[in-house]
């Protein structure tokens, strides 16, 4: 019976790269006892072969898996037959509070956009770990009945929108020359991404600009890319004196290793912060202050950084403008933050109004002034020329 690997350990494995991320923010609000959770992860390259992570960053006891399947979805809670996922060896396995494992490797194929569904038996009681916003359905069956991780959908009769406890989904395929993190809070997240219009909503579409990249990537003759979401909606670069106690402590400072360098393959990041920093008191020189460190980090990694200028908020006051302003000023003066930077990737340009700069331009508006639409989505992700991240 093999020992359970760590990430380090994982990572001297050559050709694993991180093709799907949901970064862990906090706990569900639930308690799930002996039922099985199906959460469906859309991958950006494929493979040959998968493993996952599971974490227990917030939770406050030891959290057991009896067992765990992955399969290609075939729509809604179904899947297309299943594979067993080992963790050293062992079928079961438990992650210590503020804990995470990687699983071992299983043969799959898959391929660019492949819905890939992760289904985890729980017996006991536990708190699982999750992403709040998946912007699609994921599964649960009801409590107290048992084991489905290999079963059809019949028995996932309740539906979430978060994802629990998986966060990040590798896969083999020595093609690939490296895995894409767009860093940031809630238009990395993928806020925005399901609104198709006044009344509309699309669910599950995969509509992020971090989705419509990875599609790009895929489809380009260039070397080929993952692209591994880092986004968490409300989180800030900086430590910021009106930060919502949700949010405390996770900041990019202190999510960078979890949430960054602890995935596989990572050969750029895509920094897209500063928006939230403003609403919540910080100024132009805290956020600089965060961002070299977290930059300088990077780079000491071998890690590119592609960093964005702030975006317009029609909500800011004079003095936000002002300190939005001083830190776009850093991040393009020289097109490269002092020396930190590899490129500019100028989302504000994008964004904003022609008329009044400081607001979005209303055909990208979700109407709350903050976020952009599936259109506004679909203009960043088409700004990016790939060969300055390829």
């Amino acid at each position: 019976m093999g020992a359970l690997l760590s990430p380090a350990a994982a990572a001297e494995r050559p050709g694993w790269f991180t093709s799907w991320a949901q970064s862990q923010q906090g706990l569900a609000p639930v308690v799930l006892h002996d039922q099985s959770m199906r959460m469906i992860t859309h991958l950006s390259q494929g493979g040959g072969a998968v493993r996952i992570r599971v974490q227990n960053t917030f939770g406050t006891a030891p959290l057991t898996i009896d067992r765990t399947t992955v399969a290609v979805s075939a729509g809604g809670a179904e899947i297309e037959g299943s594979r067993e996922l080992t963790f050293g060896g062992r079928r079961a396995v438990t992650i210590p509070a503020g804990g995470e494992l990687w699983s071992d490797r299983t043969s799959l194929t898959t391929a660019p956009g492949t819905d890939l569904a992760v289904s985890m038996h729980v017996a006991g009681d536990v708190v699982p770990g999750r992403h709040e916003s998946a912007f699609r359905e994921n599964y649960l069956t009801p409590p107290g009945s048992g084991d489905h991780a290999a079963g059809q959908g019949a028995a996932y009769t309740q539906k979430v929108q978060s994802t629990y406890v998986v966060s990040a989904v590798d896969v083999h395929n020595p093609r690939l020359k490296g895995t894409v993190v767009p860093f940031g809070s809630s238009v990395v997240d993928g806020v925005g991404s399901t609104n198709c219009g006044p009344g509309c909503t699309e669910l599950g579409t995969n509509k992020r600009w971090t989705d419509v990249l990875a599609r790009r990537l895929a489809a380009s003759p260039g070397p080929q890319l993952a692209v591994a979401n880092a986004g968490i909606s409300g989180t800030t670069s900086s430590l910021c004196p009106n930060t919502p106690g949700a949010f405390v402590g996770l900041d990019a400072v202190a999510r960078l290793e979890r949430d960054v360098l602890a995935l596989h393959g990572v050969t750029d990041v895509i920094y897209y912060y500063g928006t939230n920093d403003l609403a919540n008191g910080c100024s132009a020189a805290d956020i600089i202050t965060s961002y070299r460190t977290v930059f300088q980090r990077l780079r000491a990694a071998g890690i590119a950084v592609h960093v964005t200028p702030i975006t317009p908020r029609p909500g800011y006051s004079d003095r936000n403008n002002v300190d939005r302003h001083a830190v776009n000023d850093f991040v393009k003066r020289g097109g490269d933050c002092s020396d930190t930077c590899a490129t500019v990737q100028d989302f504000d340009q994008v964004l904003e109004d022609p008329v009044k700069p400081n607001s979005i331009n209303a055909p990208y508006d979700t109407g709350d002034g903050v976020h952009a639409n599936i259109k506004g989505q679909q203009a960043i992700a088409d700004y990016i020329a790939l060969e300055t991240i390829a």
